[in-house]
């Protein structure tokens, strides 16, 4: 096998954080504009930003726990993992660039 050539499962997960990673810049550079009052921001936004990420990691590790119990392959572990924080930039993303 070729070392350069990457299985499907692999080219699955790293499209899956590589989308994940790029809406989450763009959230984070939303929400130093609203911080900055560039643009303008809900007043809960602050709080709903720390309280994601709580909610976003106890179901990461509680869906990487599922899958490696059902005995999936660490591809699919991380994978479960990643899904409900790419669920919440995906939304968030959405949310702070609509034009208002």
């Amino acid at each position: 096998m070729n070392p350069m050539i990457l299985p499907a499962s692999q080219i699955r997960l790293v499209t899956q954080f590589s989308r994940m990673a790029i809406e989450a810049q763009m959230v984070i550079g939303m929400r130093m504009a609203g911080m900055m009052g560039l643009i303008t921001q809900s007043p809960g936004e602050p709080f709903r930003m720390i309280a994601e990420k709580q909610a976003a990691a106890s179901e990461a590790m509680f869906a990487m726990a599922s899958a490696g119990m059902r005995g999936h392959s660490t591809e699919r572990m991380l994978s479960a993992g990643m899904r409900p924080y790419g669920r919440r930039t995906r939304a968030n993303s959405r949310r702070l660039t609509l034009v208002k």
